[in-house]
Formats: structure tokens, C-alpha cells, sequence
């Protein structure tokens, strides 16, 4: 009698891929099961099915890693089109009234810097009402669906760059090339609608194009066509940890105490930084808390 095949070991790490438009978040993560074997993958931070660029995978272990880089900067591509508002402030709703042409040719060049400039910084933003966005446990989108009235508070969020890229302008819309560096939790489609709302002519988001997620860019990202020609991790666990925190190296005796759940003297790191043994695996995420620190997250267990 045979033996049963034991299953591939599959490596923890990264998958950064350039989505397709189309797509949800949900469908690629699919896709990549199948073509890395295994079902241990996650995304950090999604990308509505009309959107394109960066989407950042885990797998195995590095799981673990997806909700702290989801706190991290994301920067865009986008083309906002002022004219009209929609259902869901991007291309995918209903139109909320025609646009104005008279209207719209008189909004100035200054008053789009101005707007923009409104949306830049500190701010407190309104997601869409079709967002992922929890309400009282429950996704805003799918209130939506079932009818409810949805109402989501500000909260606030950071715009670090909001520049205009280019104009063009025609009788029913003007479309706004920009680039937005934004923290996370940002939605560019309220922004855009923000935008519209201010100028009084409405607006919504007409194309998004992810390009960067914390450390990771369109450079290490590849589609998912050329991964399943070319299966693979982006970046192995190990990589992943030092590209996307702060290090701190420990030594033996450390490491040991770190392995028993001990605390360790403070590293005079800000923020979460990654640990790693002597060997230079990476072994932890850890902060300071006072004079110690503490593992957040154990990376050297399944």
C-alpha cells in the first residue's frame, strides 16, 4: 500500500501583487492559495474591486504581520472627476443629479488648489457609506444592502500629500489627475466626493491605482498572471520584517530570555521594530514599554 504524499512545506512571507481591476481583495487572496498550496494567507488592508496596484499578502506565519502594516502610509494614483456625486462616491454608483456645465465652468483653477488644500493635512474625514467601516459589528457596506440609512462618524485621518498632478476639462466633468500620500484609513472616494461637496459641483472618484504600502511599491509587486508562472514568496519572512520595521538585534542570552517570555531592557525604538536572534532570523515585533520591552507578536512559532 502507498503512503500518502505529505503536503509541500510552504514557507512564511510575503506576496506583493499589482491587482487587476475587477478583482476583489477576497478573490486574490484565493487565487494565491491556490498557486503558493496553501490556505494560511491573508491581505493587509483591502482594494475595492475597481482598483488597481499594491496588495500586500502574508503567508504562514508572516499572517501575523498584516494588521501592523495596515497601519501603515499608502500612496495613490487617482482620477477624481468633478460633475457629480454618486450612491458610493466612485464610478461604480448611481449619479446623483446631471452635471452642470455652467456650473463647472466656473470653477476656477484656484478654487481646485484651494479645495485641495482644504483636504491636506490633519483632517476629519467621513468614509463612504459603502465602506468596510464596522457599525456596531456589522460591515457599513452590508447595512447599505439591507436598506438601512447609514450613518458613519468623522474620524480623523492624515493626508500627507494631495497634489494635482494634471486637468482636464470638458462641458459635463472635469477630471482631476492627483497623488495622494495618505495614512491608513484614508478613503481617496471621500475625498473626492469631499472635493465635489466643497466646489459645489459634486464629484466622485473615477480611477484608483494603488502604488505604495509602507515599505512596499509596484516595484516588488507582480500580477497575478506572472505568479502563477512564477510561484513564490516577494520577500521571505525575514526580508518582510526588516523592510517594514525598525531593527533591534539581540544576543544569545537575550534570545533565550526573550524564548522563556522574559522582558528585555528597553531598545530606545519608537514605535514596533523587529526582532531578530544571532542567527538573524527574525524571532519577534516587540515595543518599549517604559524601561523594557515586550514581544507583540512571536514569530518563531506556527
Amino acid at each position: 500500500m502507498s503512503r500518502p504524499q505529505s503536503r509541500p512545506t510552504v514557507p512564511p512571507g510575503l506576496v506583493v501583487v499589482d491587482k487587476a481591476p475587477g478583482m476583489t481583495s477576497h478573490d486574490v487572496v484565493a487565487r494565491v492559495r491556490r498557486i503558493i498550496g496553501t490556505r494560511k494567507v491573508g491581505h493587509a488592508g483591502t482594494l475595492d474591486p475597481m482598483a488597481t496596484g499594491v496588495l500586500v499578502l502574508g503567508v504562514e506565519r508572516a499572517t501575523k504581520l498584516l494588521g501592523h502594516l495596515a497601519l501603515d502610509r499608502k500612496v495613490y494614483l487617482a482620477t477624481i472627476r468633478l460633475g457629480a456625486a454618486t450612491t458610493t462616491d466612485d464610478a461604480e454608483g448611481e449619479f446623483l443629479g446631471a452635471p452642470d456645465p455652467a456650473a463647472l465652468a466656473a470653477v476656477t483653477d484656484e478654487a481646485i488648489a484651494a479645495g485641495i488644500a482644504a483636504l491636506t493635512g490633519p483632517i476629519e474625514q467621513v468614509p463612504s457609506s459603502v465602506s468596510a467601516v464596522k457599525i456596531e459589528g456589522k460591515r457599513a457596506y452590508a447595512r447599505v444592502r439591507a436598506g438601512e440609512d447609514v450613518q458613519i462618524p468623522a474620524r480623523p485621518v492624515t493626508v500627507h500629500r494631495f497634489d494635482l498632478l494634471a486637468a482636464t476639462r470638458a462641458e459635463t466633468a472635469i477630471d482631476l489627475d492627483v497623488m495622494v500620500d495618505c495614512s491608513s484609513g484614508t478613503y481617496v472616494r471621500a475625498l473626492a466626493r469631499d472635493l465635489g461637496a466643497d466646489l459645489g459641483v459634486g464629484g466622485h472618484l473615477a480611477a484608483l491605482r494603488r502604488t505604495t504600502v509602507g515599505p512596499f511599491d509596484l516595484r516588488v509587486a507582480r500580477t497575478l498572471e506572472r505568479l502563477e508562472s512564477e510561484p513564490g514568496l516577494s520577500l521571505d519572512l525575514d526580508a518582510a520584517v526588516a523592510a517594514a520595521f525598525p531593527r533591534r538585534d539581540l544576543d544569545r542570552v537575550e534570545t533565550i530570555a526573550l524564548a522563556h517570555g522574559k522582558r528585555l531592557p528597553a531598545a530606545g525604538i519608537a514605535g514596533t521594530y523587529g526582532i531578530f536572534d544571532p542567527s538573524g532570523k527574525a524571532v519577534a515585533l516587540g515595543v518599549d514599554e517604559g524601561k523594557t520591552a515586550r514581544a507583540l507578536v512571536a514569530l518563531n512559532v506556527s
